[in-house]
């Protein structure tokens, strides 16, 4: 593989994925945070509503940004005031969770308040995220980007799942060794951010302001594209096959009663299996496109909750269920590169803020599918949820014949 000359804005865009990806895998949502929340005596449904929240309330403002942002030449600043927002989020919850903790009720409404407000300001700043990265890193170029991005934040996510490992491991009691964690999630959060803001961002040709309403009233011209009409129907699917995502950790802690360190060896499971299929899903990219990789992630998404279900039910150890954390680290690293690739090629030029923020508006409600897979829990157990988000991701890989080729 060449060798690649970054600019100086794509190497701005590289670092930030690194910092994001650092944090994440401090403050992972399915794992740390389900985990924290399970110590506080969550119920499902509340443990369904952490990733809920941070992936929907990423998606719901964005349509209401994209009315805002699409007129602006320069996207860049709103990105740097929501970023702020975020770090003061991040704060908060560190000090949550290390001073309220001893009153649970208390600490886990405050700390899914705090959850909220950074998934709405990180829906702000996503839409002039991919404005940005889409201005600075020609279309030739963004498999290979958003693959090194990808492939060196895997590395140093699995770095911070050993550190969560012994963190969990060590004589530190319950909740300061999760407020630690949370505050070194909050240091590499904003590193992050401070790097992508010093971006150079060239403006865009001016437009006119259509307001709110004159982007609802897009949604239908945007929706007889039927390329993006196939894309919208995967991504709907898949947010239903997610409802099983934070009850893999839930199900390993209250069900097959594994020990709270654990939780750190399947961050390490997650971010350990990123770098190698990165490798793998960038070449799928420059070679097959990103409709292949959609269909391939698609369907290691759907292995794993048949796979939770088979090792719970033959009793198979810590070390088969990280299998688990394997599979759907697989697949979200496909979904992040075959996604956004796919989303910012069948995008026009002029309309990318508008396809964005209608997809990601229309696709955000879906995600609090979770929060259902919870009620479900708690009435039937997790073998439900698991089988349901199953069927929902085989539905998903046979839309995914229906993508646009050559996108």
């Amino acid at each position: 593989m060449p060798r690649m000359n970054w600019s100086r804005n794509e190497k701005f865009g590289i670092l930030n994925g690194w910092g994001a990806s650092l944090g994440d895998g401090f403050l992972n949502v399915p794992v740390v945070v389900a985990g924290f929340a399970s110590r506080l005596g969550a119920p499902n449904w509340v443990i369904g509503l952490l990733p809920s929240i941070a992936a929907g309330g990423w998606m719901l403002p964005q349509l209401l940004v994209a009315a805002r942002v699409r007129a602006l030449p320069y996207k860049l600043p709103v990105y740097r005031s929501a970023a702020g927002v975020r770090t003061g989020a991040y704060l908060a919850m560190v000090l949550i969770a290390g001073l309220l903790a001893d009153r649970p009720a208390l600490c886990l409404t405050l700390f899914v308040l705090a959850m909220l407000v950074n998934a709405l300001a990180s829906g702000v700043s996503g839409l002039p995220f991919l404005e940005v990265i889409s201005k600075t890193v020609a279309s030739e170029r963004r498999a290979r980007f958003f693959g090194t991005r990808n492939l060196y934040g895997g590395l140093l996510a699995f770095g911070a799942g050993l550190i969560v490992r012994l963190i969990l491991g060590s004589s530190l009691t319950f909740p300061y060794d999760y407020a630690l964690i949370f505050a070194l999630a909050t240091t590499a959060y904003t590193i992050g951010y401070g790097v992508l803001g010093r971006v150079e961002e060239p403006p865009d040709p001016p437009q006119e302001p259509q307001g709110l309403r004159g982007e609802l009233r897009a949604i239908p011209e945007t929706l007889r594209d039927p390329h993006f009409r196939a894309f919208l129907m995967v991504r709907l699917l898949l947010a239903g096959g997610s409802m099983s995502d934070p009850f893999y950790a839930a199900n390993a802690l209250r069900s097959l009663h594994f020990p709270a360190a654990t939780l750190g060896i399947f961050v390490m499971a997650l971010t350990g299996a990123a770098p190698l299929s990165n490798i793998v899903w960038q070449r799928v990219a420059e070679r097959k496109g990103s409709r292949r990789i959609i269909r391939y992630a698609t369907f290691f998404y759907g292995v794993a909750p048949l796979y939770a279900v088979v090792v719970g039910a033959l009793q198979l150890g810590t070390w088969a269920y990280l299998g688990v954390f394997i599979l759907t680290s697989v697949a979200a690293q496909g979904f992040n590169l075959g996604h956004t690739n796919h989303l910012l090629n069948i995008s026009p030029p002029g309309e990318r803020s508008r396809y964005i923020g209608t997809l990601n508006t229309l696709v955000g409600g879906a995600l609090f599918m979770p929060v259902l897979g919870g009620l479900i829990a708690d009435a039937a157990g997790y073998t439900p949820v698991f089988v349901l988000s199953a069927a929902f991701s085989a539905a998903a890989w046979w839309q995914c014949g229906k993508l646009r080729r050559d996108a």
